[in-house]
């Protein structure tokens, strides 16, 4: 027999449950994660992270991901965007929208002083690879040589800016850009040797190293100190045949939010990407490229959260930062 006191309960215990569900749905917190284009590299990392932070944090904090069509538009999108935005960029960029400059002097948005650096991720690294047995090989084994460089990346634009800085233009040929992927072309003949830029190790030089004796180029430090570029090691071993350091320059890329993100958030998502790194550089290489020292190259400001981890683990973090 239904009564009004029975039907009195089963209410409370309606309104119980779903007062425990919002809870519950309140302790998820859902963050946008955009990087990359599906299918690349950043995008593959987009999806690593998003599994460490779910399991880190015990589902707490949920990556989603969303597709981009890159860094520019990446930081484009903070001045329309609120919430729990995550999304990667060169530091560089950041800079620039906060100045007004460069691919943001027609979009200026004051949204961009919100910009908060989080933690680093796999930079870009610069590979000159040449075909032909030797391992670490100085500027000097590219005389002679034709070389691909491609056109319109950071590989290439960074290529040509070394190119000009050392001198080596009437000492080799860079080959036409239209004949198309590096690896195919130093298996075939085309060329001696190719220009790539990516997070490493990188999968068209691992199976390049696997079918052909290969060489990269390593800078000596005086070279290095000349591009003005960050300096990032490749460790021996990398690739196949490659058994000393490779010295060579990167882009950093960091991960950034913005004020909108409350500080236990972002502490969260900074305490678990670090703490999970050597567990995810077990299945994928290049987060063991990653280290402190890296968020000295974050630009603009970090977020309060972030800082709050680094200044428990003891991780040095530059006073223009803060």
């Amino acid at each position: 027999m239904i009564t009004f006191k029975s039907i009195a309960f089963a209410s409370a215990a309606s309104v119980l449950a779903f007062g425990l569900g919002a809870q519950g749905a309140e302790a998820q917190t859902r963050v946008t994660y955009k990087s990359a284009s599906a299918g690349t590299a950043y995008y593959q990392m987009g999806v690593e992270l998003s599994e460490a932070i779910r399991a880190g944090t015990e589902e707490g904090v949920i990556l989603t991901l969303e597709e981009s069509q890159g860094s520019v538009q990446n930081v484009l999108e903070v001045s329309a965007r609120s919430g729990n935005y995550v999304f990667t960029t060169p530091p560089g960029l950041v800079e620039q929208a906060q100045a007004g400059e460069g691919p943001f002097a027609d979009r200026p948005s004051e949204r961009y002083a919100e910009i908060r650096g989080l933690f680093p991720i796999p930079p870009i690294t610069m590979h000159i690879v040449v075909g032909g047995e030797g391992g670490a090989v100085g500027l000097d084994a590219l005389e002679g040589k034709r070389i691909l460089i491609g056109r319109g990346t950071f590989g290439a634009t960074e290529a040509q800016r070394y190119i000009d800085l050392f001198e080596l233009g009437d000492k080799i040929t860079v080959a036409n850009a239209e004949i198309g992927s590096g690896p195919d072309a130093l298996k075939n003949g085309q060329i001696d040797g190719f220009v790539t830029a990516s997070s490493f190790p990188t999968p068209n030089i691992i199976e390049t190293a696997a079918s052909m004796p290969i060489s990269i180029v390593s800078f000596t430090p005086e070279q290095l100190e000349a591009t003005g570029a960050a300096h990032q090691t490749i460790p021996a071993g990398t690739y196949s045949g490659i058994n000393e350091d490779i010295e060579t320059t990167s882009l950093p890329v960091i991960a950034y939010t913005t004020s909108d993100m409350d500080e236990e958030t972002a502490y969260q998502i900074t305490k678990t990407f670090w703490e999970r790194r050597d567990a995810m550089a077990e299945t994928a290489a290049w987060w063991g490229g990653i280290s402190p020292d890296m968020v000295g190259n974050i630009g603009g400001k970090i977020h309060e959260g972030a800082l709050r981890y680094y200044d428990e683990a003891g991780i040095s973090v530059p006073d223009d930062l803060r």
